[in-house]
């Protein structure tokens, strides 16, 4: 940690740079002071080192980062502030497409080199491929924001193209749902419990649902998901991590390898369900309506969108993973827009008993693990005895407040990107085994095999749709005045 490293972000100007990254490496400083990083940015735009300054800052103070931004560090002309542990700090303006603007970029660095691509895919597959015609000095890391392509075939000439840079083991594919503290606790909660670890299985699990139901809009991202939709932005790559993680087989350790080992040999088992795409997907779009008291414009109606596309805000697809252990249990992936409550959460669903001595009354429903993304809560719903009638059964949930977790999601990327670790990143393999396993659903969808439905912005979705498993309040429910309904 106290090597110097030269973090280049590429799309230095944009949403994703002053928003996510730039507040999560403040963050990340404030805890490892020790770390010596030398922070650039790459854009277009014709700034200056003191306007870029003028963002690091901002930035880190929204992190609640170290607020030293205003002692200077001599160096002549391109003299930088001191932020945290950040030793320099400059701008270059840059068209990263091309290889000669990337070789002056390299030559500003010092010690190990990593190159965080914060620009659209389009943009970052171009700029890879002229990096192939530059000289990069070895141990440089390469970091990428999903998609990665747009189908198997381009995420597997992205990967030819990459492996001509760097080796594999340098290349960062951030997926940030694999930092966040829930999906970590995952991990802990299933291997180091013996409560748990021998009933993760289809002998005793029903079903899963991954769910990513959020009250936001489209926000002002139509230049973005009017092209993705809710499918390729969330189930394509988050979801589906999240998944791998859910049903890998015990790793040897949480090292590199034997991580991504074991997730990359869950999405390779990972199909459609029942090989249908058209019986096994739903999709949607939200229409005008009221969302926590707050007017919501129909999604087709949203500045940039083209309703030719079709583009959906509400996906649902159910997968099997086909191996001894999950085949035969349905794991529902599900992720909208403009939903009335947000629901963040993995939901595993248990087989009921097999037998319940005759005397008692009430539900004796399979219990219920649920792992809530933000805040992170672990609640693990059982039948107990009722209160009044010892033989009434009765519905009880243990919570456990998992806790923020020390560092932003993507302060626990960063953190492994900036130490070398890439076990927190999406291997080659798994980014092309993602596309593998949508593909199916998306050409089905492009067919017009599979309807297009509407729902009132502010509601859970189509009212006709069935209920998700674990879900005590019906898809049509609205929200309350206060933005939640009750139940799940």
């Amino acid at each position: 940690m106290t090597d110097d490293t030269t973090l280049v972000i590429f799309g230095a100007s944009g949403d994703l740079t002053s928003r996510l990254l730039l507040p999560a490496l403040g963050q990340l400083l404030t805890h490892e002071p020790g770390r010596r990083v030398h922070l650039r940015g790459v854009a277009m735009e014709l700034w200056d080192d003191q306007k870029w300054h003028d963002v690091v800052r901002s930035a880190f103070a929204s992190a609640d980062a170290d607020a030293d931004a205003d002692a200077e560090r001599a160096g002549g002309a391109d003299a930088a502030r001191t932020l945290g542990s950040v030793v320099s700090s400059s701008y270059r303006s840059a068209d990263i497409t091309k290889a000669d603007d990337l070789a002056a970029v390299l030559e500003d660095t010092l010690g190990r080199i990593v190159l965080y691509f914060a620009v659209p895919p389009a943009v970052a597959a171009a700029a890879c491929e002229a990096l192939t015609n530059v000289t990069v000095p070895a141990g440089t890391i390469i970091a990428l924001e999903k998609p990665f392509g747009v189908d198997e075939a381009s995420a597997h000439s992205l990967n030819e193209t990459l492996a001509r840079i760097v080796p594999e083991n340098q290349i960062f594919r951030v997926d940030h749902f694999l930092g966040r503290s829930t999906t970590l606790n995952l991990l802990g909660a299933r291997f180091a419990n013996r409560l748990l670890e021998p009933v993760w299985s289809a002998e005793h699990i029903e079903s899963v649902v991954i769910r990513y139901d959020e009250t936001l809009g489209l926000e002002g991202r139509a230049g973005y998901y009017d092209r993705a939709g809710a499918l390729v932005d969330m189930l394509q790559s988050h979801l589906l991590q999240v998944l791998a993680v859910l049903t890998m087989e015990p790793p040897a350790t949480l090292g590199e390898v034997d991580l991504r080992d074991a997730t990359g040999a869950a999405l390779r088992a990972t199909r459609i369900w029942a090989d249908d795409p058209v019986r096994s997907s739903r999709r949607a779009r939200y229409a005008a309506g009221n969302v926590q008291s707050t007017a919501v414009t129909a999604y087709v109606d949203e500045p940039g969108v083209d309703p030719a596309r079709d583009t959906e805000s509400l996906a649902e697809v159910t997968c099997e993973v086909s191996t001894s252990r999950w085949a035969g249990v349905p794991i529902t992936l599900r992720s909208g827009k403009a939903i009335g409550a947000r629901h963040t959460e993995i939901v595993i669903c248990f087989r009921p008993v097999r037998h319940l001595p005759a005397g008692f009354t009430g539900s004796a429903d399979g219990s219920v693990l649920r792992f809530t993304l933000g805040p992170d809560v672990m609640s693990l719903e059982l039948n107990i005895n009722g209160p009044a009638d010892p033989f009434e059964l009765d519905r009880v949930a243990l919570d456990a407040d998992l806790g923020p977790g020390q560092l932003l999601a993507y302060g626990e990327v960063l953190s492994g990107i900036l130490d070398g670790d890439a076990s927190l990143a999406v291997r080659g393999d798994a980014a092309e085994q993602c596309w593998r396993i949508v593909q199916p659903v998306l050409d089905a969808w492009r067919e017009g095999k599979v309807a297009l439905d509407e729902y009132p912005a502010g509601t859970g979705g189509p009212a006709h749709w069935p209920r998700l498993p674990g879900s005590a309040v019906p898809h049509h429910r609205p929200s309350t005045a206060h933005g939640e309904a009750r139940g799940d």
